[in-house]
């Protein structure tokens, strides 16, 4: 593996957001990352929180030479966010490989726009359900952590692009506590970026969302807190709420929860839940939406 190579397709990513952006006070209005040159003419491949909303995007080479950059596409499903370079970045394409044929134990390297890397290996392939209505079948966990994980580069041993990095959490193995990163596979962007490329967005029919911050515990899905005037808060789901059936189906779980949800039709279909809250149970009836309708759209620079 030529590292120095492969470094020289990994960009740092600033974004600015406005201040009355959907997403400004959750994620902030500046934010900083990184990106990987997947396309000779200056597509990047990054994470989208760091690009969703975004009315301005740099990029910088290692050099230190700055390029602006247009936010193309955030997907919600996957995770992924793709920006392109309005000028040259005179930069190469890293080859995508394979990641459903990465294996636990496989040797990695972690990269950043920096310049920084960490050699380490696969330490889980698994499902993963994030709070903010978020699902990876099968998520990549490496050890040991990045300490600039968002949009770095996760690189197999033939020097292939496997992943982009998503977060950083702990795991707990022999009761040791260690920093892991998790990164979302590279595969789960074949099906979306011809769509991204020739049409400007993906595709296909956006999931039903309820504007929900929730984590599970022993198996319960409880309500951590809900969007200002998203379809959770205006059905009156609160905090603490417990999320005990969707429909007629028993909830089993956080992942469960999202997959019941998404089956419920399309955005604007109602859901209706049976929650638990101070010991006693009621009915919710939530009218789902397209939670990109919430988002700023930035115009083209």
């Amino acid at each position: 593996m030529d590292i120095e190579k492969i470094l020289r397709s990994v960009v740092a990513v600033r974004a600015s957001i406005p201040d009355n952006a959907f997403t400004a006070n959750t994620l902030g209005t500046r934010r900083e990352g990184n990106g990987v040159v997947i396309r000779d003419n200056g597509l990047v491949l990054t994470i989208g929180y760091l690009i969703t909303e975004a009315e301005e995007v740099w990029l910088t080479r290692r050099d230190g030479r700055v390029v602006p950059a247009h936010a193309l596409a955030y997907d919600q499903e996957s995770g992924f966010g793709l920006v392109q370079a309005l000028s040259p970045l005179d930069l190469p394409a890293l080859e995508m490989g394979d990641s459903d044929s990465a294996q636990v134990g496989d040797p990695i390297v972690f990269a950043d726009g920096e310049g920084e890397y960490v050699r380490g290996n696969i330490v889980a392939k698994q499902e993963f359900a994030g709070y903010w209505e978020y699902l990876l079948d099968e998520a990549i966990f490496i050890a040991p952590a990045h300490p600039s994980w968002g949009g770095a580069a996760l690189i197999d041993a033939e020097g292939k692009l496997i992943g982009i990095g998503s977060l950083r959490l702990q795991m707990s193995k022999g009761g040791e506590v260690a920093d892991i990163n998790m990164a979302v596979p590279i595969n789960l962007l074949r099906p979306i970026l011809d769509d991204v490329l020739n049409r400007g967005e993906i595709n296909r029919q956006p999931r039903p969302w309820l504007g929900a911050f929730s984590a599970e515990s022993n198996g319960e899905v409880i309500v951590m807190s809900v969007t200002e005037n998203g379809p959770a808060a205006k059905a009156g789901l609160k905090r603490g709420d417990v999320i005990s059936e969707i429909r007629d189906g028993e909830v089993d779980g956080l992942a469960d929860f999202y997959r019941k949800v998404w089956e419920s039709g399309p955005p604007g279909s109602e859901i209706p839940m049976r929650i638990l809250r101070d010991g006693r149970e009621a009915w919710l009836r939530v009218k789902s939406a397209d939670r990109n309708d919430f988002l700023h759209k930035p115009q083209l620079q």
